[in-house]
């Protein structure tokens, strides 16, 4: 089972890069980030062209999430993350795929800080944490998949003092991230590939994608039964040098049946 998270910043602007990526990698559920469209503006009839089924969670101009699965209808879970009833952006959306429960997250990005976005990125993860902890205790096969918008460590970016003050980088996420993967989550990526950074995500300014100045930003943790069964996994780099390219490239793995 091959399951993929990508920012795809901007779905219908960006469909024809998503296509021949879905074709290329033929990923069997795959999380999307960053939809930038209504409800009804989300293009399910030329995925299902391309053999896909979904749920999403649209919003217009930003955030929206989006569950994708070949040859099979994605069952529903949740449209919102838990403990919040005032938040209605679409960052959460959580769905049963083939026997494995699938998160799909879009944490906020929390800049300007300090400041109102950076308390409630903090306040997201607390929520994140909490309903991450319920899924562990069914101790069933789980991924929490998407652009985590932290950067864990400082081998998770490239060297540079750019960003020395931006929210991705500041201690308190980076603890609630370690907060999170304390629980028993485990960093598919970072455990396939401890010594090489696998970015997936180059800012558009500064020709940072030619130089290779990347960020680490997004993440696949599996919950233990579904860690037993990792078998592999990478960063689709290619996807981020194709023409009108997301920001982010994806990421993926694979679970033995």
């Amino acid at each position: 089972m091959k399951i993929a998270t990508f920012n795809i910043n901007n779905i219908n602007k960006r469909f024809a890069c998503l296509a021949t990526w879905l074709e290329a990698a033929a990923p069997d559920v795959v999380c999307l980030q960053e939809l930038k469209c209504e409800q009804g503006k989300f293009p399910i009839i030329p995925l299902r062209d391309l053999g896909y089924e979904a749920v999403w969670k649209g919003q217009r101009t930003w955030n929206g999430v989006a569950i994708l699965a070949r040859g099979t209808e994605p069952i529903l879970t949740a449209d919102s993350l838990p403990g919040d009833p005032a938040d209605a952006q679409g960052r959460y959306i959580e769905a049963a795929v083939k026997g494995v429960l699938i998160g799909c997250i879009y944490l906020p990005n929390g800049n300007p800080q300090p400041g109102p976005k950076f308390d409630y990125k903090l306040a997201w993860f607390d929520r994140l944490i909490a309903h991450a902890a319920g899924i562990k205790k069914a101790r069933v096969p789980a991924v929490l998949a998407g652009d985590f918008n932290v950067v864990p460590t400082d081998f998770d970016i490239y060297p540079t003092r750019s960003y020395d003050d931006n929210a991705l980088l500041q201690p308190a996420p980076r603890a609630a991230y370690q907060r999170l993967l304390q629980q028993g989550w485990t960093d598919a990526i970072r455990k396939l590939h401890p010594k090489e950074p696998k970015y997936s995500f180059w800012h558009y300014m500064r020709n940072r994608w030619q130089r290779d100045a990347g960020l680490r930003l997004d993440f696949l943790l599996l919950s233990l039964p579904a860690a037993r069964r990792l078998k592999a996994g990478d960063v689709d780099k290619w996807v981020r040098g194709e023409e009108n390219a997301s920001d982010h490239a994806p990421v993926w793995i694979e679970l033995r049946d």
